[in-house]
């Protein structure tokens, strides 16, 4: 199998229908020498940076933004709603499948990464296996790094063989899609090398410094496809949705994301800023901590699936939420509408609880529902009718909001139990690989916020990863896998976000893909 800048999968599917106050320092926005020479690209981020910009060492979705304009990638996948299918070589020329186990990929031999190294195949024979180690917190790959045989027979081709994993290299299509390209010679300096201290890739931008929240990037004129017409983006965190919109209006911004439904309304009468909306990649969710009482039991995990009624948070979110019934995204590869996700039913909800030995939750410990503001829109709200929801069939939830910062720091499980009992979360991957999310947070090798442990789950998890060809893949994913998560329910996904921006209306060229990367390669300003 060839694939050549077309549609290399097939998908079904159906759709359906406060941090503390900031301000922007325009002394820095628009003095700074970055920014003399033209116009600069300043983007409002609602997500902190975590200080370590090694792409393996984290998950934050801001850092993940800032990759997508400095580092390069094999392929990129615009994962349209009306073209899902869409695949762009960037890096690589060309990914071959020779054999159900044997991947070749042919790479572009003009590349070089902004400090001056010829990108070459060692480079991605690193990136694979350093990213594949079981300590990296960004775990990408389908396998540990001794299941995979990786080899470079000239500077510009890399074969990958998994015959030693036992599942197919075709996983490898879609991971091409996500993975940010490392240098080999800051791979080799270790993880508190260059790589955790600033960005090296060969994108079009070129990372230059970062001051608190403030992160400073560069046009490289030596980019590949051309050099951008924008001299510099100023990456900056900016918590409140307020602030972000206000800097848009008056001039202190040129984009900001994740605002409210009620500030897209406002803006969308405003002649000068343009408004941009992406079904994303982003699932919402509320996890359920499985790894301690109550909900290590999947019948309590079901009865309170059963007490919430999704619609009406959608209803909340208005355009920032698209309504599904799935783990993953419409925009993902497998996604089906499942016939069995919990649906919102009382009676059902009741029934599960006396089974569980919690006839009308009596006996259930006080229950704690963690969730953020000033990143994700309407959080507080929908997570207060959520907690009234569960509490009006028995649950005695406590809801606890949280800003950002500590809301991080209570994400994610732990032994024995990791903070609170619920946590809302959204879960973004730039690629069309379901075990990004599935698998990631499902599995017991890699627990993330559930913590659960199952040894089915793990079995149908290694069945569909393992499949021979991606149509029988799909087949175990609707029919097997997809089926058994939403029966056992250790997350319940919401909904689907809509990744909303607004930007100013003469910034032209720039792409946003579904996960809130952006390729500003081509952007100016009119």
């Amino acid at each position: 199998m060839t694939i050549n800048r077309r549609k290399f999968l097939t998908g079904t599917g159906a759709l359906g229908a406060g941090a503390a106050f900031a301000t922007v320092n325009p002394d820095f926005l628009f003095n700074s020498a970055y920014a003399q020479e033209g116009k600069s690209i300043v983007f409002l981020s609602a997500e902190n940076i975590t200080g370590n910009w090694d792409p393996t060492a984290h998950t934050t979705l801001s850092q993940k933004n800032v990759e997508g304009f400095v580092m390069g990638f094999l392929t990129r996948t615009p994962m349209r709603i009306d073209n899902p299918d869409e695949v762009i070589y960037e890096l690589a020329t060309s990914i071959k499948l020779l054999d159900p186990n044997t991947l070749e990929i042919k790479l572009r031999d003009d590349v070089k990464f902004h400090d001056g190294k010829p990108f070459k195949a060692e480079d991605v024979k690193a990136t694979f296996e350093y990213g594949s180690q079981p300590d990296r917190p960004a775990q990408w790959y389908p396998g540990p790094t001794e299941t995979l045989t990786i080899t470079t027979p000239d500077d510009y081709t890399v074969i990958v063989d998994t015959t030693k994993g036992g599942y197919p290299a075709h996983l490898f299509i879609f991971l091409a899609s996500y993975l940010p390209m490392m240098s080999a010679t800051d791979i080799a300096a270790g993880p508190s090398g260059p790589l955790s201290q600033r960005l090296n890739g060969t994108g079009p931008f070129k990372f230059v410094e970062q001051k608190g929240n403030d992160t400073v990037l560069a046009a490289y004129e030596d980019y590949f496809l051309g050099a951008p017409k924008i001299p510099g983006i100023s990456f900056n965190f900016v918590g409140d949705s307020t602030t972000r919109m206000l800097s848009l209006l008056n001039g202190q911004a040129s984009i900001v994301e994740r605002l409210e439904p009620e500030q897209v309304a406002t803006l969308e009468s405003n002649e000068s800023i343009a408004i941009s909306s992406v079904v994303s990649v982003e699932n919402k969710y509320l996890w359920f901590r499985c790894s301690k009482p109550p909900f290590n039991d999947p019948r309590v995990r079901k009865a309170a699936a059963h007490a919430i009624d999704r619609s009406v948070l959608v209803e909340i979110l208005g355009s920032a939420g698209h309504a599904s019934k799935n783990y993953v995204s419409p925009v993902k590869f497998g996604y089906i509408d499942l016939d069995n996700y919990p649906e919102y039913d009382p009676d059902a909800c009741q029934a599960l609880l006396a089974e569980a030995g919690f006839p009308n939750g009596q006996g259930l410990p006080e229950l704690e529902y963690i969730t953020s503001v000033g990143f994700y829109p309407k959080t507080k709200e929908y997570g207060e009718v959520l907690t009234a929801m569960l509490q009006e069939q028995g649950f005695p939830v406590t809801l606890s909001v949280l800003e950002i910062a500590a809301w991080n720091e209570r994400l994610y499980d732990r032994p024995g139990g990791g903070p609170g009992h619920m946590v809302d979360c959204g879960w973004s991957t730039g690629s069309p690989e379901p075990d990004l999310v599935l698998r990631t947070h499902f599995h017991s090798s890699s627990k993330r916020i559930c913590g659960i442990e199952d040894a089915e789950l793990d079995a149908t998890l290694d069945k569909e990863r393992s499949a021979p060809t991606l149509e029988e893949r799909k087949t175990i994913l609707q029919t097997e896998t997809m089926p058994m998560i939403a029966d056992k329910v250790p997350a319940l996904s919401l909904f689907t976000s809509v990744m909303i921006h607004a930007m100013s209306k003469d910034l032209e060229g720039l792409f946003i893909y579904p996960d809130g990367s952006m390729d500003a390669s081509k952007a100016t300003f009119a």
